[in-house]
């Protein structure tokens, strides 16, 4: 049983929304065996320009489900959540079978339908089509941000000048950048 914690940024949490979200997210349910016992965490964002971003995390015990959308339409984002959980489930899923038919007697822990086998082994397995070999140069996060929009990429690996740290900046869906900084 998925227990809600559903908040409300820039919005009023209504019965309406409440009833919505938790009908929909509850579908994922159907993909386990047992009855699970987890906590759905659901933000709704709204921002000035009238968009909406709904984020779910589902911790569970051997994976963590998470997704986020943004939308116009609230509605139609929790649609569209619901739908990237269900294909994160399926991979999963289709992970978790490939390791047992490898090796028989690890346990399986979702339901299995011919339905949900055939579109699993539908989606598109991840191959490197590419490698790429450059060195890094120390530079201030500026430069790095100046190079990214320079070779029009959305992210870009530097070497911090003052650490000495690889990092990498990226931008954001919102248009803003964003840091990662290795430890």
């Amino acid at each position: 049983m998925l227990n809600f914690n559903i908040r409300g940024e820039n919005i009023e949490v209504t019965p309406a929304i409440r009833e919505y979200v938790e009908n929909k997210v509850e579908k994922v349910e159907r993909y386990f065996n047992e009855d699970i016992n987890a906590n759905a965490n659901v933000n709704l964002k709204v921002y000035n320009d009238k968009q909406t971003k709904v984020e779910v995390t589902i911790p569970m015990k051997n994976l963590t489900l998470r997704a986020e959308e943004r939308h116009n339409d609230m509605y139609a984002a929790v649609d569209l959540i619901v739908d990237k959980l269900e294909r994160q489930i399926r991979k999963h899923k289709t992970k978790v079978n490939r390791k047992f038919r490898e090796r028989e007697g690890t346990g399986i822990y979702f339901a299995t339908s011919q339905a949900t086998m055939d579109a699993a082994t539908e989606e598109e397995e991840y191959s490197i089509v590419r490698t790429k070999q450059f060195d890094l140069k120390p530079m201030d996060q500026e430069e790095a941000v100046l190079q990214m929009n320079m070779l029009g990429h959305d992210f870009y690996i530097f070497t911090d000048a003052e650490s000495n740290g690889t990092n990498i900046v990226y931008k954001r869906k919102d248009g803003k950048y964003g840091l990662i900084e290795t430890t």
